[in-house]
């Protein structure tokens, strides 16, 4: 069975630092593109950023871009969002997401259990 292992969050002041793993088991993991979401309290999940299979191709929400980058390591099956700059609007729970095929075409069929990441003012 397909796991997805979220690991890295916490709370960090506004300005700080912070990088979620993710981590595939029961996976070709070099085969599928990957996405980041987050869900602040009280809001819908939101679309962070994401990355192709070969980790060549990135993108990511305007609210982010400069701050957050998504990286991958096939060899250790692990995807990476790593997050400076953070500001309190980053608090949410982060999930990682494992598209169905190996471009970011927005249609994912495995998430993680997601990991809290609360930023203080």
């Amino acid at each position: 069975q397909v796991q997805l292992i979220v690991s890295g969050g916490g709370l960090v002041q506004a300005g700080g630092s912070l990088r979620l793993s993710c981590t595939a088991s029961e996976l070709t993991f070099s085969f599928y593109a990957m996405a980041w979401f987050r869900q602040a309290p009280g809001k819908g999940l939101e679309w962070v950023s994401a990355i192709d299979s070969g980790g060549g191709r990135t993108s990511n929400v305007d609210s982010v871009k400069g701050r957050f980058t998504i990286s991958r390591d096939n060899a250790k099956n692990t995807l990476y969002l790593q997050m400076s700059s953070l500001k309190p609007e980053d608090t949410a729970v982060y999930y990682c997401a494992k598209e169905v095929t190996e471009v970011t075409w927005g249609e994912y069929d495995y998430w993680g259990q997601g990991t809290q990441v609360t930023v203080s003012s």
